[in-house]
């Protein structure tokens, strides 16, 4: 049956719109993270399963090797590298929550919205 080989597609667009449902619905900062590293995560795999050759040896170039039987390695090494940069955006977000909270007591994002402005902001207007 051909709608199940391409079960991997549907399972990174369950995942996407998982991810897409929590930033939307959640308040708290840290669950909205959650949801977009979920949302990353579905693009990686679906980038990945695009470069999927099934019974696909290694990109190695050896005697008696199929070249059309090699799977492709720019997809993983794409990947790789948005792996890197979606982990150092990550901690710097989570470093940004930390200094959010810090100042403000609280993650719920209606909650900042409705906060105002910090009281050491308050006390250099004063001067």
């Amino acid at each position: 049956m051909r709608l199940f080989h391409n079960y991997h597609y549907a399972a990174a667009m369950l995942l996407f719109c998982l991810g897409l449902h929590t930033v939307i619905v959640r308040r708290n900062i840290i669950k909205k993270l959650i949801g977009l590293n979920i949302m990353e995560t579905s693009v990686f795999f679906f980038y990945i399963s695009l470069g999927y050759l099934d019974g696909g040896i290694a990109p190695i170039r050896v005697g008696g090797a199929d070249p059309a039987r090699m799977v492709n390695p720019i997809p993983q090494a794409l990947i790789l590298t948005g792996i890197v940069v979606a982990v150092s955006v990550t901690a710097l977000a989570l470093s940004m929550v930390i200094l959010l909270y810090r100042q403000y007591g609280t993650l719920d994002v209606d909650r900042l919205m409705r906060e105002e402005e910090p009281e050491a902001v308050e006390s250099g207007k004063e001067d």
